[in-house]
C-alpha cells in the first residue's frame, strides 16, 4: 500500500509540474526548494560541514549562499524531470547547448567504448536524457530504488530515447560488454563507497573513498574517460552541456599503482568542475563518511 501511494504522489506531482509553463513551475519548485532548505536541519548541517571541510576559504555567508544555490538547483532539476517526456531536439534548442562534443566524438571514434566521467553536478538526469535526444543515447549505471513501481517510472523517462540502464548491483559486466561493443556509459563517480569497490584517494584534499570500477575498466579495455557535466550557465540563461578533453591513464604495468593513480585522476578532474560551479553540487551528501582504518567519523 504504501509503494503505491508514493508511487501514486509521484505521479501527480510530476504531471503537474510537466504540464505547468515552464517559469511557473520553476518558481514553484524553487520555493519548495527554500522550505525544504529551512526545515531540513541535518542535510543543511552536512552541506555546511563539507564546504567548510573542502572550501576553508569560504566565509559563513559564502556557504550559506552555495547552500542556498544547491536546493534551487535542485528544485529546478525536479522540474526538468517531470518535463522531460515533453522534450525534443527542437524545443530544447534555445535553452540547452553542447560544448566540448568533439571530445566526445573523437572518442566515440575510436570504437573501444567511451566512459563519460560524471557525478551529481548541475542537472545530471536532464543530461543524459539529453545526450540521447541529440542522437547520442547512452548507458548509465544507477542504483535501483526501492520501490519498483517508482524505479520503473523513472527509468521509463530516463530511456524514452534509446538510453539504457545498468544496475548498479551488477555494473561491472555490463561496463566491459558495452565497452567491448563500442557504447557509451555514463557513471556518477562522486559519492562515498565502501571498501572493496572503493579505494582511498583525495578529495579537495581530505582523504575519499572513492569507486574504482571506472578506472579498472577503462585500463583493462582500453576505453576513453572524458568528464562530461550539464550546468547552468547563468551568464548565458541556459544549460550547457560540457565535455572536457579525454583524461590519458598512465600504464606502468603495476595494476594497483596504475588503478589507484587513474581513480585519482578521475576525482581531480570532478574537482575542477565542481570548483567552477560549486553551488551546483551536492554538497548535502556525506561524502567523506567512510574513513580509512584508524581515522575517526567525520560525521
Amino acid at each position: 500500500m504504501r509503494e503505491r501511494i508514493e508511487y501514486w504522489l509521484v505521479l501527480a506531482v510530476a504531471r503537474s509540474l510537466g504540464w505547468m509553463p515552464r517559469g511557473l513551475s520553476r518558481l514553484l519548485a524553487g520555493l519548495l526548494a527554500w522550505a525544504v532548505y529551512q526545515s531540513m536541519g541535518r542535510l543543511h548541517k552536512v552541506g555546511e560541514f563539507n564546504l567548510e571541510l573542502a572550501m576553508p576559504q569560504l566565509s559563513g555567508d559564502e556557504r550559506k549562499q552555495t547552500l542556498r544555490g544547491v536546493f534551487r538547483h535542485l528544485g529546478w532539476q525536479l522540474v526538468e524531470f517531470c518535463r522531460m517526456p515533453r522534450y525534443t531536439a527542437e524545443n530544447t534548442r534555445d535553452w540547452i547547448r553542447t560544448e566540448g562534443l568533439e571530445h566526445y566524438l573523437r572518442a566515440l571514434a575510436r570504437g573501444k567504448g567511451v566512459l563519460v566521467l560524471t557525478g551529481h553536478l548541475g542537472a545530471w538526469e536532464l543530461s543524459s536524457f539529453y545526450h540521447s535526444l541529440m542522437g547520442y543515447p547512452m548507458g548509465m549505471v544507477i542504483r535501483p530504488l526501492d520501490n519498483r513501481r517508482l524505479d520503473d517510472f523513472v527509468n521509463g523517462i530516463r530511456c524514452m530515447h534509446g538510453n539504457r540502464v545498468l544496475s548498479k548491483n551488477d555494473f561491472a559486466r555490463g561496463l566491459l560488454t558495452a565497452m567491448r561493443a563500442g557504447e557509451t556509459v555514463g557513471i556518477l563517480m562522486d559519492t562515498n563507497m565502501t571498501p572493496p569497490q572503493g579505494i582511498f584517494v583525495r578529495f579537495f584534499g581530505v582523504t575519499a573513498c572513492t569507486a574504482s570500477g571506472l578506472a579498472r575498466v577503462a585500463l583493462k579495455t582500453g576505453a576513453a574517460v572524458l568528464p562530461g557535466f550539464l550546468l547552468w550557465e547563468p551568464g548565458e540563461g541556459r544549460y550547457v552541456l560540457h565535455f572536457g578533453p579525454e583524461l590519458v591513464f598512465a600504464r606502468t604495468g603495476d595494476a594497483d599503482s596504475d588503478i589507484l593513480a587513474a581513480t585519482q585522476q578521475c576525482n581531480d578532474a570532478l574537482e575542477s568542475w565542481i570548483r567552477r560551479y560549486p553551488d551546483q553540487w551536492l554538497w548535502i551528501h556525506r561524502r567523506w563518511k567512510t574513513r580509512p582504518p584508524g581515522d575517526p567519523p567525520l560525521y
